[in-house]
């Protein structure tokens, strides 16, 4: 990496609108007329068409007010006196700020292995979207927070590619296997909050849509998560107890990453209706019926359990869940007994 400082000249163009011209650019131009070169060889050598080139030139002059080439007709351009001190002037300028550029240089450098030494030591989180585990990462420090599914979350846990894993279950009999193969691998679960998901549909409802075997309509345009996603596994899984063949649905295919996606697509009316948390529908000026509570859950290695910013990130996940409408608070294991 090289800073450069290059002096700039600010002219106004015959319409009057400011422009900026590179003065090491004027000076190399210059440099080539004072070595003899013809105009066209030396508006070719700046890289600029020879139009280009003289009206950038003629805004310089017009700016300082005096003429650094003189021009006579059959006899070529020539260097004025004014021309030649400001090549020299140029050049001094541009040496003494290269001698700041390595200052700057030096600090930005500085900054960078800093700031790349404290990303280094953050503790990564990959979890799934979610409103309140994004705002309570930017309350407590020390976590690289990494959006996926609660599938792929729980892999890279498992991997060993991150420290801790935020997932959601919408069922015991699912929780429950999760748990143990978790613990299998000495990790840690720990109940945060519980929360609404539902159908999000245009405040209105113009569809009338009031639950999940509303979808089958072929005039309802539906917005899927994507595959891995929690909220993907809780459709397929109510789809199956209703049993809906998944391509009977109008939109089944069409995918979004993350809950305010969804509303946003129906909210633009690429979609009628989507799967997703009370509280980003309320958010979005959207309707919502209710299908089902879940719980969250966030995982983890034993020897982050000891980090203190690991039991700050769970304190503030729960303090948010339960100032949220569509959300609560778990504290306890026993409010979830039958889930582990």
């Amino acid at each position: 990496m090289q800073i450069e400082i290059r002096p700039t000249l600010i002219c106004k163009t015959h319409t009057g609108e400011k422009t900026s011209i590179d003065l090491v650019w004027v000076a190399e131009l210059l440099r080539d007329i004072g070595r003899g070169a013809s105009l066209v060889r030396a508006t070719n050598n700046s890289g600029l068409s020879y139009r280009g080139a003289w009206e950038k030139l003629n805004a310089v002059e017009g700016t300082l007010t005096l003429d650094l080439v003189a021009r006579t007709k059959g006899h070529g351009s020539k260097l004025t006196p004014f021309g030649k001190f400001f090549i020299e002037f140029i050049d001094e300028m541009q040496s003494k700020s290269g001698e700041h550029g390595k200052g700057y240089q030096a600090t930005l450098l500085s900054a960078i292995k800093k700031l790349s030494k404290q990303e280094a030591m953050k503790w990564k989180f990959s979890s799934s979207s979610d409103a309140i585990i994004q705002k309570a990462v930017m309350d407590v420090k020390g976590f690289d927070l990494k959006i996926a599914g609660s599938g792929e979350s729980l892999e890279r846990l498992l991997n060993n590619e991150a420290d801790l894993a935020g997932y959601h279950v919408s069922d015991e009999k699912s929780s429950k296997a999760i748990y143990m193969r978790l613990i299998k691998s000495n990790i840690q679960i720990f109940p945060v909050m519980k929360r609404i998901q539902g159908l999000m549909v245009r405040k209105d409802n113009p569809l009338k849509i009031a639950s999940i075997l509303d979808l089958v309509n072929p005039k309802t345009r539906f917005i899927n998560r994507q595959i891995g996603s929690g909220t993907r596994l809780l459709l397929d899984s109510l789809l199956i107890s209703e049993e809906i063949e998944p391509l009977e649905i109008n939109g089944y295919l069409h995918e979004e990453f993350t809950h305010t996606a969804v509303a946003n697509a129906i909210l633009a009316g690429k979609a009628d209706v989507g799967l997703g948390v009370k509280s980003v529908a309320l958010e979005s000026g959207l309707g919502f019926i209710p299908l089902k509570d879940e719980v969250f859950f966030v995982a983890m290695h034993k020897d982050m359990v000891a980090q203190s910013e690991a039991s700050k990130l769970i304190r503030k996940i729960r303090s948010y869940s339960d100032e949220t409408p569509g959300y609560k608070a778990i504290s306890l294991n026993r409010q979830v007994e039958g889930w582990l």
